[in-house]
């Protein structure tokens, strides 16, 4: 039975209440270059890389012809939009109990870099309480891709580790490098999709994981199977 001894946890809609934000963001991006695709759909991929969001959402045709301007009206988009960006409930407190435990806790965004400083400026945490932090920028494939988890466990020494996420996408990374994932429905997906994406746990909130078992979760399994690692986007 493996006992993990870091904790990494996803930023945008898992400490950060930014789900929707980024599905505004996207919306307007896309209008700009004429495309309109539904907002469930863009909801749907937001955990995606975004450099696999563009085809996911509107086809391979459209990423050739628009996806580096759909991400740079994204990009402009959002950052009008990061004033408004709170911590989720039991953000900060979450980090700090797991940090008493003694656990390692990483951060690893799909996020830039301006937007991850916003998360970390409203956490205010003592110096040292996070063991490092990684982002798409230093992976060579974002997520479903296990890429920007590895980089994490990386910069603490490898390791093994329990993922905290928000999307299958976020479950389907974690089995990849070989660890269980906890989820929060803060990214607007249902619980019986998370639970077949193989997510361990599944909790509304992180408040809720304040008071879960976490000598278990620690000890936890990362699934047999999960949604395939390879599909752009879960079933609706």
């Amino acid at each position: 039975m493996s006992n993990q001894d870091t904790v990494i946890l996803d930023v945008d809609g898992t400490l950060a209440d930014s789900a929707y934000h980024h599905t505004v963001a996207w919306t307007r991006a896309f209008d700009r270059v004429g495309l309109r695709p539904p907002a469930w759909r863009i909801q749907r991929a937001i955990g995606l890389g975004g450099d696999k969001l563009v085809a996911a959402v509107s086809g391979d045709r459209a990423e050739h012809e628009h996806g580096d301007a759909v991400r740079k009206g994204w990009e402009e988009a959002y950052a009008d939009l990061l004033p408004e960006v709170h911590l989720l409930p039991g953000a900060r407190e979450l980090i700090l109990a797991l940090a008493d435990r003694g656990l390692t806790v990483v951060l690893a965004t799909s996020g830039k870099e301006e937007f991850t400083r916003h998360v970390l400026d409203l956490l205010d945490l003592p110096a040292g309480t996070l063991g490092g932090r990684a982002s798409s920028e230093e992976a060579q494939e974002s997520k479903p891709a296990p890429d920007v988890l590895e980089v994490a466990l990386g910069k603490v020494g490898g390791g093994s580790a329990l993922v905290v996420g928000d999307t299958p996408y976020d479950v389907a990374a974690a089995a990849r490098v070989g660890s269980p994932c906890v989820t929060v429905r803060t990214g607007g997906f249902g619980v019986a999709e998370l639970r077949t994406a193989g997510s361990v746990l599944v909790v509304d909130g992180l408040p809720d994981l304040l008071e879960a078992d976490w000598d278990r979760l620690l000890e936890a399994e990362p699934p047999g199977g999960s949604v395939d690692p390879d599909s752009p986007l879960p079933p609706a």
